[in-house]
């Protein structure tokens, strides 16, 4: 799923094989265990040794502008699983130690933020904030960097500075010689992924990622995992708690995928986009309401056409000669995720448009600086993606029928979402078939799923299915919000719910439990 990052997107495999019983005698009557995976071997092998060898903390290095109260490590793990002798690759690894006495610690507090793509490195710093003050007593906040990501085996498709290429114009129903120029870049972007990464292309995936996160948990010294998994971090931990429900303690889905087949990937994004198209009528309607404070329209449809005035203008002049029509939807798809950011954006529309670019242009401009790290999360989101899904269309015709008419019903982000996904049409490397999320009841102790009713990145609907499918989990709603990763932001009611299922392992009373929502931004000019 297409996120930012939070907090700051080989063939069908017989998924009982990973939680089968050791080999040995079989009770008269009963089924022999079917045999593991050469992956399912590998992973436990790979695990094994990573618990030995433990992990060698220290000092960050500098480019993880962490503080020294923060240290760093690397845990190995093989980049093919089915062959755990072979080629290995690094991770690094962050960590903040638990503040509380001795008595109190509960083991490590792993975190996943998401994309894919994103880098948790920076956790261990949520330890020091008032929101987790709680748990940062019992746990170790441990964070990492996918396979891919940051210096973790870094991957590359194309060169950063062609990734940052501004100011660009991104119609909302494009024609037909604009949908062939992204054709033929989304080509050119898959065949980048090729080229760079060569072999190891088709290692990058969920299941690797979910295998990667027990050799994590084996070189922490943990023998259950505790886990929270915001966005695209929810479905890995739902496959991680389906391949091995055994080494689960606790878990946390903060903004859930819609983990059904069926989804991943291409109707998840579908889904996205409309659920876009309604968050982007909270934020109009939001500043309609404080139109003492932005005169931009007393009304979401006015408000709409102030931001359209806004990028013809843009169109014609991009501000500061970077910032055009692409990256003025970039900065308000934004405000889609997070309503912290109404305030700035609103601001910035209002001041453009009263002569003054330059808020404008700080918002939305792309900062040079950032480009290796975008261009990076980029390519592990779409080779993520890519690779875990035979669901892509292959032919552009589907792609263009289910865009254009879901255009029509939700303009704001769906054409940019379908061009970010395209080269998912035209993947170069094997595609697997997407994980069955399930548990039986019993098999994985209870679990803490948490969402915002009007969640545009990862729709509600997602919430409650995987609820359906991890048998004794709860889910916590929050009511009439749609911020996306709602752990540890202003909402009391559900940190206390977060609290108490990390702190005793205790969910709500009820399997579906709800909070009223937090309250909206102050208009801030």
């Amino acid at each position: 799923m297409r996120a930012p990052l939070l907090y700051g997107f080989a063939g069908s495999l017989v998924l009982t094989a990973l939680t089968a019983a050791p080999a040995g005698s079989t009770p008269a009557g009963s089924v022999p265990a079917p045999p593991r995976s050469a992956e399912a071997r590998g992973t436990a092998q790979a695990a094994q040794r990573a618990a030995a060898a433990g992990l060698d903390w220290a000092a960050c290095p500098k480019e993880e502008a962490l503080p020294d109260s923060v240290k760093c490590a690397t845990v190995t793990v093989p980049l093919d699983y089915a062959r755990p002798d072979g080629k290995k690759i690094k991770l690094t690894v962050s960590r903040a130690k638990a503040k509380g006495k001795a008595s109190e610690r509960q083991g490590a507090f792993v975190f996943n933020p998401g994309g894919p793509g994103g880098s948790g490195m920076y956790w261990p710093l949520a330890a020091g904030t008032p929101e987790w003050r709680r748990i940062a007593k019992a746990y170790d906040f441990v964070g990492y960097a996918p396979r891919g990501v940051g210096r973790s085996a870094p991957l590359s498709c194309q060169d950063p500075k062609e990734f940052a290429k501004a100011p660009t114009d991104e119609p909302t129903h494009p024609d037909r010689a604009h949908k062939e120029k992204r054709i033929a870049q989304a080509k050119a972007y898959a065949e980048g992924c090729a080229r760079n990464a060569g072999e190891a292309l088709r290692h990058f995936n969920t299941l690797n990622n979910a295998r990667d996160l027990d050799v994590l948990r084996a070189a922490l010294g943990e023998k259950k995992l505790n886990f929270m998994g915001a966005s695209y971090g929810t479905y890995y931990g739902a496959v991680y708690a389906t391949l091995f429900p055994s080494h689960v303690r606790r878990m946390v889905f903060d903004s859930a995928v819609n983990p059904d087949p069926e989804q991943i990937w291409y109707r998840n994004n579908l889904d996205q986009s409309l659920a876009f198209e309604a968050r982007w009528a909270d934020f109009r309607t939001w500043v309609a309401k404080h139109d003492k404070t932005y005169h931009l329209g007393k009304t979401a449809r006015a408000v709409e056409r102030s931001y359209e005035k806004v990028r013809d203008r843009l169109a014609k002049k991009p501000a500061g000669g970077k910032v055009g029509p692409g990256q003025l939807q970039s900065a308000f798809l934004q405000a889609g995720y997070h309503d912290d950011y109404w305030p700035r954006r609103a601001t910035a529309l209002s001041k453009y448009l009263k002569g003054d670019p330059e808020p404008l242009i700080e918002q939305a401009a792309p900062k040079p600086r950032a480009a290796v790290e975008n261009e990076n999360g980029n390519a592990v989101y779409i080779a993520v993606e890519c690779n875990d899904s035979g669901n892509w269309p292959r032919d552009f015709a589907t792609w263009d029928r289910d865009n254009s008419a879901l255009a029509r019903l939700a303009p704001f982000e769906t054409w940019d979402n379908a061009w970010m996904n395209l080269p998912c049409a035209y993947w170069p490397a094997p595609r697997q078939e997407p994980v069955d999320v399930r548990t039986a009841p019993g098999a994985l102790p209870a679990t803490l799923i948490l969402a915002a009713e009007r969640d545009a990145a990862t729709p509600y609907e997602g919430a409650v299915e995987l609820h359906r499918r991890l048998a004794g989990s709860a889910l916590v709603t929050e009511r009439d919000a749609g911020t996306h990763g709602v752990a540890g932001g202003t909402n009391k009611c559900v940190n206390g719910h977060v609290d108490t299922y990390m702190l005793s392992g205790r969910t709500p009373q009820t399997p579906r439990e709800e909070c009223a929502p937090h309250a909206e931004p102050e208009a801030t000019a």
